[in-house]
């Protein structure tokens, strides 16, 4: 009899309260379930239960035993379903939220190349800006602009969310152009409406340096897709993120504005709830979009240069 199956039996004895009912659920006699428990006691030395002709009593060796078993045997259950788990194919439906210019320019076609991948997968992504709550909300899965501070959640770190400055060639030859964050006060700027601090941006420098540019401007908007429609219109200067501006910086529709300064990196995380046995699907969404879009990722930023030359990331 091996220690791990003398475990099993001694917990089904507890459980089902007699050896006879042990015996049945076992499929063997009680004799032999009574053979199992005085091994057991013999080789640890000690009584396990008191016997007698109507009941049995677990002793305080036994109780011992008994909460020792069901967690190593719990962790014997998990460990073999984990490992049936891994050999599962990923599939079902996975709900996602992310912020809406991040997930348009950034995690929609990331997702794509995964469900290529995975044809038995399928994504309901919802784009929305306010701070993601898996655990009010039916998302398996976010991407959070900020420190999280939700409980029960995991936060993988992703490249930080950096903001550049552009304004379009026009805008630029009427008033010129800047040669440092203390000369945008001068300028139009197109700012956020939902920023705390709408008169300011903290810049940081070619150095590390960091700079309070307080700012002014006659157009505002919740949306950074708007913002950048207003600098190609030439409404001002605009900050945004990097990947939102790169293509009309590449084409030419916008210039870069100080490109040796850009907004306070922020950070950028994918979200999900502790388990500990994810689904299939969810651990291998999880570990695509970390491969892809991670702190030591490259593949978005090769991606992006091979479509557009001479931009980055």
């Amino acid at each position: 009899m091996s220690k791990l199956s003398g475990m099993e039996m001694f917990v089904r004895v507890v459980e089902c309260g007699s050896f006879t009912a042990a015996a049945v659920a076992s499929g063997v006699s009680p004799t032999m379930v009574g053979k199992q428990i005085r091994e057991i006691e013999q080789r640890l030395g000690a009584r396990l239960l008191h016997r007698t002709t109507r009941r049995q009593q677990l002793t305080e060796v036994g109780q011992l035993y008994f909460d020792r078993c069901r967690r190593v045997l719990s962790e014997v259950e998990l460990a073999e379903s984990s490992a049936m788990e891994l050999q599962a194919a990923p599939k079902g439906l996975v709900r996602m939220i992310a912020p809406v210019s991040f997930g348009c320019q950034c995690l929609v076609p990331e997702l794509s190349a995964y469900m290529a991948l995975h044809p038995d997968v399928d994504v309901m992504l919802n784009l929305d800006n306010r701070v993601p709550s898996l655990n009010n909300d039916n998302y398996e899965l976010g991407i959070q602009i900020g420190e999280v501070r939700e409980p029960g959640v995991v936060a993988r770190p992703l490249r930080p969310y950096r903001r550049i400055l552009a304004a379009s060639p026009d805008y630029i030859r009427q008033h010129g152009m800047p040669e440092h964050p203390e000369q945008l006060g001068n300028y139009s700027c197109l700012g956020l409406s939902y920023w705390l601090h709408q008169d300011r941006w903290d810049l940081t420098g070619p150095e590390g340096e960091t700079f309070k540019a307080f700012i002014g401007g006659r157009f505002m908007s919740n949306q950074g897709n708007a913002l950048r429609i207003a600098a190609l219109s030439g409404c001002g200067i605009v900050l945004q993120p990097d990947y939102v501006l790169m293509d009309d910086i590449a084409e030419g529709r916008l210039v870069p504005v100080l490109p040796q300064w850009s907004y306070k990196p922020t950070p950028l995380y994918l979200i999900y709830h502790q388990d500990s046995r994810p689904s299939a699907k969810l651990r291998s969404v999880i570990d695509f979009l970390i491969a892809r879009l991670g702190e030591n990722s490259q593949a978005l930023s090769q991606q992006n240069k091979s479509q557009n030359p001479g931009s980055g990331f």
